[in-house]
């Protein structure tokens, strides 16, 4: 844990704050998130071809916060790494990992202050019967823990973790089944499939809410609702604790929105479990 208490992450994204940045510099912005640690050292051409833009569009991007270009946004770079350098006292590796994790929980924490914003999620995909939840690769595991729980309270939760042909027509299904919103995680590596999905969600009509990793993540070009949890990054593969959090948060506020509906499945679903005898305490 740094000396500030924020995250060199953290820093970035509060450059961003409140400036409507286009598609194309939110992958910019999104990158420079990705890349937090080596950021401040990259030249405006690695940073564009990290990004997959143009090295003009780095420009662009670096006057929209303010910059008179991009030399002058990595000053300010630099300086947010080294006020975020992280305190040698924090220990391993790996405990250095679990400490970012509790910092990506204290960031969720933080955004939850926002509770009438949940609530309205949940409302929103507490009316949508079916409720398609969408999870591929990396995502589809959250997608089935998700909705392993949310099917004891919501009568038809249907899981999209198929890619291909087959996801648009369990996606078609549940339109023609009467769906009005959609869940999708949308997490790094950012499956193109997963973006193609969201696209003809939108087209479909249905509401899309995306958990994702990050405000800039590419799932905000076609998003109706974002919301962010951070993904760990300090080991070989990424930790998902803070989205997975906040699936069970975004549950939490689907019961809340019909909460008679739910005390009755829940205790139909108790009920059922013990006179089968599923489990042992």
């Amino acid at each position: 844990m740094n000396e500030s208490g924020a995250s060199s992450p953290d820093r970035l994204l509060d450059l961003f704050h409140g400036v409507r940045l286009t598609p194309t510099q939110r992958r910019i912005a999104h990158c420079l998130v990705r890349h937090a640690g080596a950021a401040a050292y990259l030249s405006a051409a690695e940073v564009a071809e990290l990004a997959g833009v143009s090295q003009p569009s780095v420009t662009r991007f670096a006057m929209a916060l303010g910059h008179d270009g991009y030399p002058a946004l990595r000053r300010r770079l630099r300086e947010l790494t080294a006020a975020g350098a992280t305190d040698p006292a924090a220990g391993n590796a790996l405990q250095r990992a679990v400490h970012a994790e509790m910092e990506n929980l204290d960031r969720l924490a933080a955004q939850l202050a926002d509770a009438d914003r949940i609530a309205g999620v949940g409302r929103m995909l507490a009316a949508s019967r079916p409720l398609p939840v969408l999870g591929l690769r990396a995502g589809a595991p959250l997608a089935a823990y998700f909705a392993y729980f949310a099917a004891k309270v919501h009568p038809d939760v249907r899981v999209l973790d198929d890619g291909g042909s087959l996801l648009t027509d369990r996606l078609d299904q549940a339109v023609a089944a009467g769906a009005t919103a959609l869940l999708a995680f949308v997490l790094p590596r950012y499956p193109r499939e997963t973006l193609d999905a969201l696209r003809e969600a939108a087209d479909a009509g249905l509401t899309v809410v995306a958990i994702t990793d990050s405000p800039v993540s590419p799932a905000a070009d076609h998003a109706d609702v974002v919301l962010p949890a951070a993904v760990g990054a300090d080991l070989v593969f990424d930790l998902h604790t803070a989205p997975m959090t906040l699936a069970m948060v975004v549950l939490q506020a689907i019961c809340d929105a019909a909460p008679a509906e739910t005390q009755t499945r829940l205790e139909a679903f108790e009920s059922s479990a013990a006179r089968r005898q599923l489990f042992l305490g």
